[in-house]
């Protein structure tokens, strides 16, 4: 059975329920921005407490990211048979407990293991949410209000830049820590009294909400599909996570920045992620799926090859702007392109399982940035990153088909 039909009927004028379902699950996004970034910048303070070398550190977002795999394939498919809000607020509890232990954690041994719990919770996050706004928004508008899901995510690296910003110097990476998990109960809060989607109850009711891992192999097209996809999303999490995670370390070993300046480069690249979201969502509501994914995959291969040859201060922070755009633009059609291939009874599994085994595998990147830059400069690790977007490029002309203006069932 196919994940999409072709409709007639008008659409229809969007909900108090539907913004809610929006606001809810890109707060709950947030979070899990929120979470890795603030990682990402109290690295060298945790390098300098632990006393390890950047290999080591760069496991740390690793772990954190396998965690994230795992809660990501277990709750998309309790999400599937209990509910996408109850499930989605469980989520968020175990996210909190231990974001907030990890300001507790006495040694390396300890810190890792509370980050790979507290990923078991950012696991699920976006894959829920999206599934959550997909099912309830029109399909005229499904790809722009994913992608205001996709800024939530943007919205917590700014909450995690200002956070290190105005605690950091008085408390240091534990106070960052205990600090981060405040947001994570408002988010809890947003999350009250939120219904099931409707096309899920009705799902529930006729008891067809079964556990159904194999429907994301179910035909030879379909298993392209789920491979082309699972190469997309590694692609996408492998640039992000490995950028994201050593720019700002980079940035201070390598050309001397201070916090500040680092703080207006992460400024200047945000604005730049949240215009390629938004704009991202907009294109492949009105020309297409994968016309906007290859223009954006192949801008983005350019540009991060010509960043990392650049040295100037000014030139860097200005093209840190159009890095952000092709880089992270793409986030804004995912949560849509993964709803648009799978029915309802697996559609929060295949929205979990395929971007989690995309973060999977993209949680070695910041290894692999780390280990390589060992014996060269980060500044070279990080501009190899330019060919894994050939490699996603090839993936929606041969393995993924349109899906723009498609009716989920």
């Amino acid at each position: 059975m196919k994940a999409y039909e072709t409709s007639e009927v008008p659409e229809k004028k969007i909900t108090g329920y539907q913004w809610k379902t929006l606001w809810s699950s890109t707060i709950g996004y947030a979070m899990d921005g929120l979470d890795m970034m603030i990682l990402a910048y109290t690295l060298p303070l945790i390098i300098a407490f632990f006393g390890i070398n950047q290999a080591q550190a760069g496991s740390l977002s690793t772990i954190t990211l396998l965690g994230a795999v795992i809660g990501g394939i277990v709750f998309g498919v309790m999400a599937d048979k209990f509910g996408r809000v109850r499930v989605f607020t469980w989520t968020i509890l175990i996210f909190s407990v231990f974001t907030g232990l990890c300001a507790l954690a006495p040694n390396l041994e300890t810190f890792a293991i509370f980050r790979f719990l507290a990923g078991l919770g950012l696991g699920g996050e976006f894959g829920i949410g999206m599934t959550l706004v997909s099912e309830t928004w029109p399909k005229k508008y499904r790809s722009r209000a994913t992608s205001v899901v996709a800024v939530g995510f943007q919205i917590g690296i700014v909450l995690a830049t200002l956070t290190v910003l105005f605690v950091a110097p008085k408390f240091g990476w534990h106070g960052v820590f205990l600090a981060g998990v405040v947001p994570a109960i408002f988010a809890f809060w947003s999350r009250k009294n939120l219904k099931e989607p409707e096309i899920w109850t009705k799902l529930k009711e006729e008891n067809k909400n079964k556990i159904a891992i194999g429907q994301l192999f179910a035909s030879k097209d379909t298993t392209k599909i789920t491979i082309g996809l699972i190469i997309a999303t590694s692609v996408q999490n492998f640039g992000f996570y490995g950028i994201m995670t050593w720019m700002p370390t980079m940035l201070a070993s390598e050309l001397g920045y201070d916090f500040n300046k680092t703080t207006l480069w992460t400024v200047t690249t945000i604005i730049g992620m949240i215009l390629g979201i938004l704009i991202f969502g907009y294109l492949a509501d009105k020309i297409g799926r994968r016309p906007s994914y290859i223009t954006f995959l192949i801008a983005a291969a350019i540009i991060v090859w010509v960043y990392f040859q650049v040295t100037s201060t000014v030139a860097l922070l200005l093209l840190g702007g159009v890095l952000g755009f092709f880089v992270n633009g793409m986030m804004g059609g995912y949560g849509a392109l993964l709803a648009e291939h799978y029915n309802t009874e697996v559609r929060s599994t295949a929205e979990n399982i395929i971007f989690n085994v995309g973060r999977a595998i993209a949680g070695f990147a910041p290894f692999i940035i780390g280990y390589i830059s060992l014996n060269h400069s980060l500044s070279y690790a990080l501009s190899l990153l330019s060919g894994v977007y050939i490699l996603s490029a090839l993936a929606f002309i041969f393995l993924i088909p349109e899906s723009k203006d498609k009716e989920i069932v």
